[in-house]
């Protein structure tokens, strides 16, 4: 399934922001009650890179080409299953799905870009892919039944954006003051608000809010993409539910309004989900573009 945000890109935005103008952190924490992490987080830039192995040339820098940064990766995974399979579903995630996206985005950057739509069938398979290898990693020991993972994934690859969701860790947007949920949660509660059958207030006291209908390894697997335009003035979240499980939207917009950095923003609801109880592990990234002079 994909979906879309509007994609017309503004000249003004159209210059993509230099390494040194990347803001960008993440980080993970057990939490105050369980004793392992099961989540993972990962931020990659994918970089256009020439190696030089021989050469009679005196100097062989002059081979090489720039290490241009083709597209920008960040991923969150929250495993589920219990114990060390929890653990171990969302590192084997991400270390698959990597590998499946890096092949997708450099063949996108020698296609016609001006056409994605093999590009995000691409993305939807490289998740599909990761939950066939997760189910039959799994399938042949008892000890690793029920192991599955969530994933929220976000490309860039500049001006476009490209999120990849299954399962319930989150993407938000902060541009222009405003605070968007950008992924959709694929719980069981969501589906039936969705349906009309719940109302919001009452699944934030349901179990079925914890309840996945769709991950990468478990019973079903349903990614979606979503496309959206990369802007300068923008902030960029990922997280797990053990933040917005103990930490509101309300309280997340203010915190990256008044961000420092990235890092300053990632501790500071790193601890705001501290002190609301820290019931499960805590994984943010927060990315943004800061124009620098010179």
């Amino acid at each position: 399934m994909t979906s879309s945000t509007a994609t017309v890109i503004n000249p003004a935005t159209a210059r993509k922001p230099r390494d040194e103008e990347v803001d960008v952190y993440g980080l993970t924490h057990p939490g105050l009650v369980r004793k392992e992490n099961q989540d993972h987080f990962a931020i990659c830039a994918l970089q256009k890179l020439l190696v030089v192995v021989n050469t009679s040339l005196p100097d062989p820098g002059v081979l090489k080409e720039s290490s241009e940064r083709l597209a920008f990766l960040a991923m969150v995974a929250d495993g589920v299953g219990g114990g060390l399979k929890g653990e171990e579903a969302s590192r084997l995630a991400l270390e698959r799905v990597t590998r499946y996206v890096t092949d997708a985005v450099r063949a996108f950057r020698t296609s016609d870009v001006s056409d994605d739509s093999a590009f995000l069938e691409r993305l939807q398979e490289a998740a599909l892919h990761s939950h066939e290898d997760l189910r039959r990693h799994s399938e042949d020991d008892p000890d690793r039944v029920g192991m599955a993972t969530t994933l929220t994934l976000w490309i860039g690859i500049w001006p476009r954006g490209y999120l990849l969701q299954v399962g319930d860790s989150r993407c938000y947007l902060l541009r222009r003051g405003i605070l968007t949920q950008v992924s959709r949660d694929q719980t069981m509660a969501q589906d039936l608000i969705d349906a009309g059958v719940l109302t919001r207030a009452d699944a934030q006291n349901s179990r079925l809010s914890h309840l996945l209908s769709s991950s990468i390894g478990g019973k079903q697997s349903a990614p979606v993409v979503t496309r959206m335009l990369s802007e300068w003035d923008s902030v960029g979240m990922l997280c797990s539910d053990g933040l917005t499980g103990h930490v509101s939207d309300e309280r997340i917009r203010e915190r990256l309004l008044s961000m420092t950095s990235a890092k300053q923003a990632c501790e500071a609801l790193l601890q705001d989900a501290l002190d609301g109880g820290g019931h499960d592990n805590i994984t943010i990234i927060i990315g943004r573009p800061v124009r620098r002079t010179g």
